[in-house]
C-alpha cells in the first residue's frame, strides 16, 4: 500500500464530511415527502445540474473510459454514445421542460398525467415502469459496486488487511468486500439527508475532483513534453471508416486481444447501430433513475432545461481532462505497471488506479482518491434515492398505506434505503466485470424501454394498455436476448427488439379504448408536446381558440444537432489540449464558439417558448 499519511488524512476527512452532511440535513429531510425525495423543489438549477453531473462522474464508468481511451485513442469519444451521452442534449432542448411540467414526483406518478389514474392497463403500466426503474437502479448499483471494489483493491492489497479479518475471502471476491465497506458510507448520508444531502455531497465531491483533474492535467502535459506516445497510426484521429484500423502489433500486443474481445473492429457498423439506438433512446426521454429525479426536483420547466444543459458544461471538460491525463501517463509508463487482477489476467480497467498508485505525488493521490470515492458515492446515492422514491411513493403510499404520516414515510424511506443497498450488493457478487453489466443495461434492458416511451410523448392514441404491453414485451425480449445472445452482439439485435416492443405496443393500444379525452386534453395543454396529436389539438382549440400549439419540432431538432456538435467539442477539447494538438484544438474552439452563439439565439433566448 503506497498511500501517504497525508493522502489517508484527506480521504478520512472526506468520508467524515459525508457523515456530517447526512446528520446536518436529517431534520430538513424529515419535513415531508417532497423535501426528502425532491429537495422541496427549492434547489436552483445550477446546483441540481452540478449534482446530476456528479452522479454521472462515476468511478466504474471512468475506469472503463480510461481503458477505452488507452486502446482506441480519440475514437473512444464515440463509444459512450452507447448510453447515449447525447440524451442530455435532447433533454436540454425540450424534453426536460415537457417532463417538469407534469409536476410529478416519479416517472410512475407521471404516468397518471398521461394516461389517468383508472382504466384498462393503468395499473399494469404503473407496475411495469416501477419494475423497469428498480431493475435499472439495481443494475447501476451493482455496476458501481464492483467498479469501486476493483479500484480500492489496487491501493489496499488484500494481503495487507487479511490478517485483521476474521474470515477467508476468495481472490475473485476481494473487490466485493471493499465495495461493501464504502457503500455503507454512501448509504448513511443518502438515507439520513435525502435529496438535500445528496446535492451538497455532490457539490463537495465535484470541487475536489475539479482541483485534482486540473492538477493531474498539468502533470500529464509536463511528462509528455519531449516524449512521443508509442501508439498505432490513427490513434490521434476521432474519424474512422468501415473498420477500426488500429493495430497494436509490435507495440502492446495484448491490446489487439482487448479490441477483439470488445467486438468493435467493424467500427463503422458498430457506430451506425449505436447511433440508431441512441437517437430513439434520447427521444424516449430520461429513464426513471437519478437523472429524472433531478429534473423533477427543479423549480420550473425552464430551469429543468437549464439544468440539463449545464450538465454537459460541468461534466465533460473536467471528466475528459482526467481521462486523457491518466491515459497519457498510462501509455508513458505502461511497462512499469501491474495490470493483472487477482486471477492473473490483464485487466485494462486497472489502468486508472495503477497510474494513481504509482505516478502521482502525495496530496494529489489523496484528493483524487477522495474525489473518485465521492464519484462512486454520488452515483450510488442518486440511484438509491431514485429507487427509494419508486418503492415508497409508488408502492408503499399508493398501495400499502395511502394515509401514511410524514413520520411513517420517512421511516419507510430509511428501511427501503437499507433494502435497496442490500440488493445492489448481492447483485454485485454476480457481476463479472464493469463492461458486462454496462452492456446489459444499455444494450438489452434500455432497448426494451424505448419504443413505449417514445410513443407516450408523441402519439395521442397510445394508451396505458399499449404502454404496459410494449414495455413488458420489450423487457422480456431483452431479458431473453441477454441470456441467449453474447453480450457483445446485443447491440446488433436492437432492431429486432424494437420490432417486438412496437408490435406489443400496437396490439395493446388497439385492444383497449383510447385514453379519456379529459386526461388527454389536460396533458396536451399542460405539457404542450409536438407529434401526432391532431384530434386532441382540434378539441383543445375548439374549447380555447387562443391556444397556440407547439410548432417547434424543426427548431428543436436543429438545436439537437447543434447541441450534439457542441457536446462533442466539449468532450474532445481537453484531449487535444493535453496532447498538444494545436491546430485541432484551435478548430475545436472555433467550432464550439460558433455553436454556442447559435444556441444563444435558438435555445437560451427562447426558453419560455414551447
Amino acid at each position: 500500500m503506497k498511500l501517504h499519511l497525508v493522502d489517508v488524512a484527506i480521504i478520512v476527512l472526506y468520508l467524515l464530511s459525508t457523515v456530517v452532511i447526512g446528520l446536518w440535513y436529517r431534520k430538513k429531510a424529515r419535513e415531508n415527502k417532497e423535501s426528502y425525495m425532491l429537495g422541496g423543489k427549492s434547489l436552483p438549477w445550477y446546483k441540481l445540474g452540478l449534482s446530476d453531473a456528479s452522479d454521472m462522474f462515476d468511478i466504474s464508468g471512468t475506469m472503463w473510459m480510461v481503458s477505452l481511451c488507452f486502446v482506441y485513442g480519440m475514437k473512444s469519444i464515440w463509444i459512450p454514445w452507447l448510453w447515449p451521452v447525447f440524451n442530455q442534449v435532447f433533454l436540454m432542448m425540450y424534453l426536460s421542460r415537457w417532463l417538469r411540467r407534469s409536476n410529478a414526483a416519479t416517472g410512475a406518478e407521471w404516468l397518471g398525467t398521461r394516461f389517468g389514474t383508472s382504466g384498462t392497463g393503468v395499473t399494469g403500466a404503473n407496475v411495469v415502469v416501477i419494475g423497469f426503474a428498480l431493475l435499472s437502479c439495481f443494475g447501476y448499483l451493482a455496476y458501481g459496486f464492483i467498479g469501486l471494489g476493483k479500484f480500492i483493491e489496487i491501493f489496499i492489497p488484500w494481503q495487507m488487511v487479511s490478517a485483521y479479518v476474521p474470515f477467508n475471502v476468495a481472490p475473485q471476491y476481494v473487490p466485493h468486500v471493499y465495495g461493501i465497506v464504502f457503500t455503507l458510507f454512501a448509504m448513511f448520508y443518502s438515507v439520513m439527508g435525502g435529496m438535500h444531502s445528496i446535492v451538497l455531497g455532490d457539490m463537495l465531491k465535484y470541487g475536489i475532483m475539479t482541483v485534482a483533474c486540473i492538477w493531474i492535467g498539468f502533470i500529464a502535459a509536463a511528462k509528455l513534453q519531449g516524449h512521443h506516445l508509442n501508439v498505432p497510426d490513427g490513434w490521434y484521429s476521432p474519424f474512422f471508416g468501415k473498420k477500426l484500423g488500429l493495430s497494436w502489433t509490435g507495440i502492446i500486443n495484448e491490446v489487439n486481444d482487448k479490441i477483439r474481445d470488445d467486438g468493435y473492429s467493424l467500427f463503422g457498423l458498430f457506430f451506425m447501430m449505436m447511433t440508431f439506438k441512441g437517437v430513439f433512446a434520447a427521444l424516449a426521454g430520461p429513464a426513471p433513475n437519478y437523472d429524472m429525479q433531478k429534473i423533477l426536483s427543479t423549480r420550473s420547466p425552464e430551469e429543468a432545461s437549464k439544468m440539463s444543459g449545464f450538465v454537459n458544461i460541468i461534466l465533460l471538460p473536467v471528466r475528459y481532462l482526467l481521462i486523457i491525463s491518466l491515459t497519457v501517463l498510462g501509455l508513458l509508463f505502461y511497462r512499469r505497471m501491474d495490470l493483472k487482477d487477482a486471477c492473473g489476467a490483464i485487466d485494462f480497467e486497472r489502468i486508472l488506479p495503477a497510474v494513481i498508485n504509482n505516478f502521482l505525488p502525495v496530496g494529489l493521490v489523496g484528493l483524487l482518491l477522495a474525489g473518485l470515492l465521492g464519484a462512486f458515492m454520488s452515483t450510488f446515492s442518486g440511484t438509491m434515492n431514485a429507487a427509494q422514491a419508486y418503492i415508497v411513493n409508488d408502492i408503499y403510499i399508493k398501495y400499502i398505506n395511502p394515509k401514511a404520516s410524514t413520520k411513517n414515510i420517512i421511516r419507510a424511506n430509511y428501511l427501503v434505503g437499507v433494502f435497496v443497498v442490500a440488493v445492489g450488493i448481492i447483485l454485485g457478487f454476480f457481476v463479472k466485470n464493469v463492461n458486462s453489466v454496462l452492456l446489459w443495461i444499455v444494450s438489452a434492458l434500455y432497448a426494451g424501454y424505448i419504443v413505449s416511451n417514445i410513443l407516450k410523448w408523441h402519439w395521442w392514441r397510445f394508451n396505458a394498455n399499449g404502454f404496459f404491453y410494449g414495455m413488458l414485451s420489450g423487457i422480456v425480449c431483452a431479458m431473453v436476448f441477454s441470456v441467449v445472445i453474447p453480450s457483445l452482439q446485443l447491440l446488433y439485435w436492437v432492431p429486432a427488439l424494437f420490432a417486438v416492443s412496437l408490435l406489443g405496443s400496437l396490439i395493446g393500444t388497439y385492444a383497449a379504448p383510447a385514453t379519456d379525452l379529459k386526461v388527454l386534453k389536460s396533458f396536451y395543454t399542460t405539457v404542450r408536446p409536438w407529434g401526432f396529436w391532431e384530434p386532441v389539438k382540434a378539441l383543445v382549440m375548439k374549447d380555447d381558440p387562443a391556444f397556440v400549439p407547439n410548432k417547434n419540432f424543426k427548431l428543436n431538432m436543429f438545436n439537437v444537432v447543434i447541441g450534439t456538435t457542441a457536446q462533442c467539442c466539449l468532450t474532445i477539447l481537453p484531449m487535444y489540449l493535453i496532447l498538444a494538438q494545436r491546430i485541432a484544438l484551435m478548430v475545436t474552439i472555433a467550432l464550439l464558439a460558433v455553436t454556442v452563439l447559435i444556441l444563444k439565439r435558438t435555445w437560451w433566448s427562447r426558453l419560455n417558448d414551447h
